[in-house]
């Protein structure tokens, strides 16, 4: 196995003993360690620079493979260790990098597993719905749950108290005032200052992981696709990669083009609505009613080229599940024509604003060393200095289409709202770019290749930079083609803490923008 620069320095500083095992994808090496060096891994790991990318977890019979992924340079390692069921301990690397404090937590709650010494131990994904020492990723436990009447509410949960002379506490949610998801946010405030913020998430705890386990590759990429309503092609994307990994399947070069086009066109569409609802929520409804126009003219192309606004279910397996005709071509690029004029008046018009400058720039300061420190991507990541995209760092070969063009990643310092608002308008653009690109390069073939059913055990990781930032989408096949383990790590479940960080010492009216300006997904973090 071939090994980068980076990669083999990094192997012989190690001061423990690594089994590196054989996975057949690109950019991605498989290590395997014992349990008692968990921690010791992540201290090095950080020394070295690596990110932590993803962590969870799978049963095998009376075992846990526990899982982390962590990213250099654009380049993966799957990190492996493996529990038997009756000592399920493992030191925490939420110590050392805060990106991994959550997932700890889900994997506590749903398989049972202690992590010694992490800084937070308390529920996260279990919100009474579980009996104590019940853990619904096990394999004994049942799909539909022990229903026992109605789930009591969780009323009790710690939250961090405020004390001292004029603090006082601020409960919003979980039910918001409008038809966005369920989250609960505790501030601490003095005045109109915030002095903390704490997040309570998983609401909308709608089981994907345990109802995946079973299902043939095609229901596993019509469920991949609904973890996150505005995310459904990058979801479906990173979890039909890690199939076709699996199966030693590689998508035909048209396929592949199209697929850029799904995901460039959802990214332009959620890009253009974050824009609109960030200056709506500073009360510029200008700006607000122009986006919304303009994103409701893409989507109703979307419709009629791929007959749903959103793309759904148009990546499957193998390819994609509809051709793009010469008319559809043309369509897409007087669609992209149009948009350029339209956005380059209407961007000179907020750019011009000082009102709108004023509530932008410093509010929500992120800074560089928070956001590395807790993984963001996306975005978030790239408006505080974080110089990463999957599409340039971590092309899709043998996937493509990324691998065969330039791609041009926005990136910004001030760490600002403003920062996240101009990184948006950024990669609309070069999205336009890359959808002339793909439709130019698309030559006559197949959509599709034949399925190869995969062997029992066999898995994948795929990786693609959604329109929030790098999804991971974690596959193990069972026998008989059916799936035995599908953990979709969502671009929010790294960002969501980065907003108890850059509200701090921001007023309380304006967190709305804050968040907007973040705007996190409920459904993809609560799995």
């Amino acid at each position: 196995m071939s090994v980068s620069n980076w990669t083999a320095d990094f192997l012989s500083r190690l001061s423990i003993d690594i089994t590196v095992a054989e996975i057949d994808v690109p950019s991605i090496t498989l290590w395997q360690i014992e349990s008692r060096k968990w921690r010791r891994f992540a201290e090095l790991a950080i020394q070295q620079n690596l990110r932590w990318a993803a962590g969870w977890a799978e049963q095998d019979q009376n075992r846990l493979f526990i899982n982390t992924c962590f990213e250099k340079q654009g380049e993966y390692i799957l990190l492996r260790t493996i529990l038997d069921d009756d000592s399920l301990e493992l030191p925490s690397q939420a110590t050392v990098y805060p990106a991994a404090n959550r997932s700890e937590r889900h994997t506590q709650d749903m398989f049972g597993v202690k992590f010694v010494g992490h800084p937070d131990n308390r529920r996260w994904t279990r919100h009474q719905a579980w009996i104590e020492n019940s853990y619904p990723l096990r394999k004994d436990f049942p799909v539909q749950g022990a229903p026992v009447g109605v789930t009591p509410p969780d009323m009790h949960y710690p939250f961090i108290k405020s004390h001292g002379a004029g603090v006082y506490e601020i409960p919003v949610g979980p039910i918001h005032a409008g038809i966005i998801e369920p989250g609960h946010f505790r501030f601490q405030a003095v005045g109109e200052l915030i002095l903390n913020l704490e997040e309570r998430l998983g609401y909308v705890h709608k089981g994907i992981e345990k109802i995946a386990e079973g299902r043939t590759p095609e229901s596993l990429a019509r469920l991949a696709g609904r973890v996150s309503g505005d995310t459904t092609v990058g979801h479906c994307w990173a979890a039909c990669m890690a199939m076709e990994q699996a199966a030693g399947v590689e998508i035909p070069p048209r396929a592949a083009l199209i697929r850029g086009i799904l995901a460039e066109r959802e990214r332009i569409a959620n890009h253009m609505g974050d824009i609109g609802a960030i200056c709506n929520d500073v009360a510029f409804v200008f700006a607000q009613m122009q986006f919304t126009r303009l994103r409701e003219l893409w989507l109703r192309t979307n419709a009629k080229i791929f007959g749903h606004r959103l793309m759904m279910d148009q990546i499957v397996p193998g390819g994609v599940a509809r051709d793009l005709s010469d008319v559809s071509c043309i369509l897409i690029k007087k669609d992209i024509a149009e948009l350029r004029v339209e956005l380059a008046e209407i961007i000179l018009a907020l750019d011009l604003n000082s009102s709108l400058e004023d509530r932008l720039y410093t509010a929500g300061f992120l800074s560089e060393q928070t956001a590395a420190a807790f993984g963001t991507v996306g975005y978030v990541g790239r408006a505080s200095g974080q110089d990463f995209d999957v599409r340039r760092d971590a092309p899709y070969a043998p996937y493509a289409p990324y691998d065969r063009v330039t791609v041009k990643v926005a990136v910004e310092n001030q760490g600002d709202i403003a920062s996240r608002f101009w990184v948006r308008y950024k990669e609309i653009m070069a999205a336009l770019h890359l959808i002339e690109n793909f439709i130019y390069r698309l030559v006559a073939g197949d959509i599709r290749s034949e399925w190869q059913m995969p062997q029992t055990g066999n898995e994948g990781l795929g990786i693609v930079e959604g329109w929030r930032g790098e999804i991971i989408s974690y596959i193990r096949f069972d026998a008989d083609n059916k799936i035995a383990r599908f953990y979709p790590r969502d671009p929010s479940q790294l960002n969501w803490p980065a907003l108890e960080k850059l509200v701090l010492n921001n007023i309380v009216p304006d967190f709305p923008v804050c968040n907007k300006s973040l705007n996190g997904s409920y459904s993809g973090n609560d799995l």
